[in-house]
């Protein structure tokens, strides 16, 4: 269930999950990178605000390491009542969220090495043994918890753009990135998982934890550890910047006035979040380049579209004047492809594949291109029907002719 009733749901419990958002700061020291933890602190005061016994406090949101120890001080200072603080990092995907909770590859449990500390961590052990088997419930002393979310997702991260890096000397050498995939990730040393090659990640979670954990290796004086993991994000922008330039050097080198159907703007399909979309960035990138762009995607408002591109690129009315009138949001792939001189396929939603591309042939204006950003389409079938096809990794037309 569901209550507002702060206060009185604290005062009940016996265990606190503390599972608030953890933006990436926007000004002062660390701006850019040092994750925001204020929400965590304010739960802290509020718990110890109101409390009347023991409680054992679980963080759930993704936090820098050392966390917790901020969270206890706060609560002791303030508090005559016994804590303990532990570390419960989610693992989640947007998308399968119910069924990671439901059936998670592990659930990891770090807290004090002390009395209390394996108590508290044995007692939340025992509350996820109801449904998740006992071999797969990790535990750990408290910094290993909080670090490993922030590297977990630097790896999964890392894997994404470490693809995506060879996808640029795929398309200089004529080799197929989908069949690089396939080969390396056959060696089970490797593994097949995040070696698709795209336009480049996005979502709320692999840039702000990379760039957090950049932060904090720069805080203890761990510049080459803090410069190999901000490459990941480096090779992630140069990835949506390729995509970009692609677009207007095979237009002709212009597209100014030009309409580009965008198919898709989410992060990734079957979800509506917008977070750090590649989408937004491609799209400001041909909006400076002055196109005409009409959007469909089957989740994403047009107020959630330029909040993301407000919120995330400082791109609005009076940063691009006449912003509004530049993008249009269609009620279908068809509307928006209609009139079209390209499309940017840039979410892998499954309707896209199964689309009546010789009825949007023929709507569109020619020569038609198709810049394909998640490799999803059927390139050499596009083709014969006419369209000019441009995929992530693999051969251009022109060299497709030759």
């Amino acid at each position: 269930f569901f209550s507002t009733a702060v206060d009185d749901s604290i005062i009940e419990a016996d265990i606190i999950f503390v599972s608030v958002n953890t933006p990436t700061k926007i000004t002062g020291l660390g701006a850019g990178r040092a994750a925001n933890i204020k929400n965590c602190e304010l739960c802290a005061r509020k718990i110890a605000e109101v409390s009347t016994s023991d409680k054992i406090v679980v963080e759930k949101s993704t936090v820098p390491v050392r966390t917790a120890e901020s969270i206890k001080r706060v609560l002791v200072s303030a508090s005559k009542f016994k804590f303990q603080v532990l570390s419960n990092p989610e693992f989640l995907a947007e998308g399968t969220a119910v069924n990671d909770l439901l059936y998670p590859s592990r659930v990891l449990i770090g807290g004090e090495q002390t009395e209390g500390g394996i108590a508290a961590i044995n007692k939340l052990v025992s509350v996820y043994a109801n449904w998740v088997p006992r071999e797969q419930i990790i535990t750990t002393n408290l910094w290993s918890s909080e670090l490993s979310k922030l590297v977990a997702n630097a790896f999964l991260a890392q894997r994404v753009s470490s693809i995506n890096s060879i996808t640029a000397l795929c398309e200089e050498t004529d080799a197929d990135v989908d069949e690089i995939s396939r080969a390396i990730g056959s060696d089970t040393r490797i593994g097949n998982k995040f070696l698709k090659a795209s336009v480049g990640y996005g979502g709320s979670c692999f840039q702000k934890d990379i760039l957090n954990l950049v932060y904090i290796c720069e805080s203890f004086g761990l510049k080459e550890v803090a410069d190999y993991w901000h490459q990941v994000v480096l090779m992630n922008d140069y990835q949506k910047r390729r995509f970009s330039n692609k677009i207007v050097r095979a237009m002709f080198n212009t597209i100014t006035g030009k309409k580009i159907a965008i198919f898709g703007f989410a992060f990734k399909k079957d979800t509506g979040d917008t977070r750090e979309s590649s989408a937004a960035y491609v799209m400001k990138d041909l909006v400076d380049e002055r196109a005409n762009l009409s959007v469909y995607d089957p989740q994403v408002t047009r107020e959630q579209m330029f909040m993301e591109f407000d919120y995330t690129l400082s791109v609005n009315e009076h940063t691009v004047p006449g912003l509004h009138g530049m993008i249009d949001n269609a009620s279908s792939a068809m509307e928006a492809a209609t009139g079209a001189h390209a499309i940017a396929l840039m979410t892998e939603w499954d309707e896209f594949v199964s689309l009546d591309y010789h009825k949007i042939y023929e709507l569109m204006s020619k020569p038609a291109f198709i810049f394909d950003g998640r490799n999803i389409l059927p390139h050499e079938e596009l083709r014969k029907i006419g369209f000019e096809v441009y995929a992530i990794g693999k051969p251009g037309p022109s060299k497709l002719i030759h």
